[in-house]
């Protein structure tokens, strides 16, 4: 018997075009919306660079090309330097699940999986011993 690998999320949700529009109305949220006036204030003032890195990153989390993958790095570590504080992490993940559900043609199980795990993810990268806290539970 010879199964075929069922088609990864990335080819399922249209590839790198659906990735980037996801990216990039993540990052119009951040830059336009006051809600997200604390998380935009931890980025440089070009959001070009981190708009390609994230789109480079999903798209390989995804099952899509790996390439940000090959640098070597782990996103938690990069984020490390950063005072990512309750409230930050649980912007990101609101105005990641924004720009996911903004996706009209995506198959909406995959968009909540998305929302639900990068939410996770975010909310893993809390960073308490930079703004006074405990890291400990």
């Amino acid at each position: 018997m010879n199964a075929t690998a069922p088609p990864s999320p990335y080819v399922r949700i249209g590839g790198e075009p659906v990735v980037a529009a996801i990216v990039n109305r993540f990052y119009d949220l951040i830059e336009q919306d006051s809600l997200y006036a604390d998380l935009r204030a931890l980025h440089a003032a070009d959001l070009g660079p981190v708009r390609h890195g994230l789109t480079r990153f999903l798209s390989g989390w995804l099952g899509g090309p790996r390439d940000w993958f090959g640098r070597g790095q782990c996103v938690m570590s990069l984020h490390r330097a950063f005072p990512i504080t309750p409230a930050l992490a649980d912007d990101w993940a609101l105005a990641m699940t924004c720009a996911i559900a903004g996706q009209q043609d995506m198959d909406p199980a995959i968009g909540d999986a998305m929302a639900q795990a990068l939410g996770h993810m975010a909310r893993g990268m809390i960073n308490f011993a930079l703004d006074g806290g405990s890291a400990a539970a």
